[in-house]
């Protein structure tokens, strides 16, 4: 994927604290880094990383994300990483057998925005590589994360977990639309734009035979209307498919 780096538009920056628990490798925590800023997210806790703090291999898969590295604090048990946070939850695959509440990341997110919202302290807790989180560091959180995945293949690397979690927790904040039309130097066409080139077309449709059955010529007409209506035009495309209809029958605009 290309870079999206640009420090010319704002970041959105704030949100739970991830707290990483005896992670692996120095790659696994750099790739953690960036998919925390990604999601604006930058306060990172290490609990014994086990090749040391710090390390080299986690700024180059960082990417960039040094604000996060830079800030990383380091911790020698789980319980002293959450000490001066409110609310935690724990991520997990398993259920372990213990009596606990489960929710998913969506459901989470939306939990810790209300908390962060209302001044709470945040934190998220992911679990080693190979194993997860011990029974002990599940205990310390109100509420355990899980990922409902292929049953048959739900494993998930570090990285992938922060960032799905990471994710869910972006989507609750303010956010672009999911769909927005770029038109450039242009506009969207209005309706009366829309119609005028809609009666300049059927009027020459009219003129070359193009609708052959009167009776049939309503819907026909609807159909055009509504596909190109789906094309969401632009008050530039309006102008130029009045110039290629104009082109295809040899008649300009406005003529008799």
């Amino acid at each position: 994927m290309t870079s999206g780096k640009d420090p010319n538009r704002p970041s959105v920056l704030g949100g739970p604290t991830i707290i990483l628990v005896q992670p692996q490798l120095g790659e696994n925590i750099g790739a953690c880094a960036r998919a925390m800023l990604n999601c604006g997210l930058t306060e990172l806790r290490l609990v014994k990383p086990r090749d040391g703090w710090p390390n080299e291999k986690a700024v180059a898969a960082a990417s960039g994300a040094d604000l996060v590295l830079d800030g990383a604090k380091l911790y020698d048990t789980t319980a002293e990483a959450v000490a001066d946070l409110n609310v935690v939850f724990a991520t997990t695959v398993r259920t372990r057998g213990m009596i606990q509440e489960f929710v998913t990341p969506r459901v989470a997110a939306g939990e810790l925005r209300a908390h962060f919202d209302a001044g709470h302290k945040t934190g998220v807790l992911f679990g080693p590589e190979r194993t997860g989180l011990v029974n002990d560091d599940l205990t310390l959180a109100e509420k355990l994360i899980t990922v409902p995945l292929n049953p048959s293949f739900s494993s998930l690397n570090l990285a992938q977990a922060v960032l799905l979690i990471g994710y869910e927790w972006f989507q609750t904040g303010e956010i672009p639309p999911d769909r927005v039309l770029h038109t450039g130097q242009t506009r969207p066409a209005t309706k009366a734009e829309l119609l005028n080139f809609f009666e300049h077309l059927e009027g020459d449709l009219d003129r070359t035979g193009f609708f052959t059955t009167p009776e049939k010529r309503p819907s026909m007409v609807r159909t055009l209307r509504n596909a190109l209506e789906r094309m969401q035009m632009t008050e530039q495309e309006v102008r130029t498919f009045h110039g290629v209809i104009a082109a295809l029958t040899g008649r300009r605009k406005g003529e008799a």
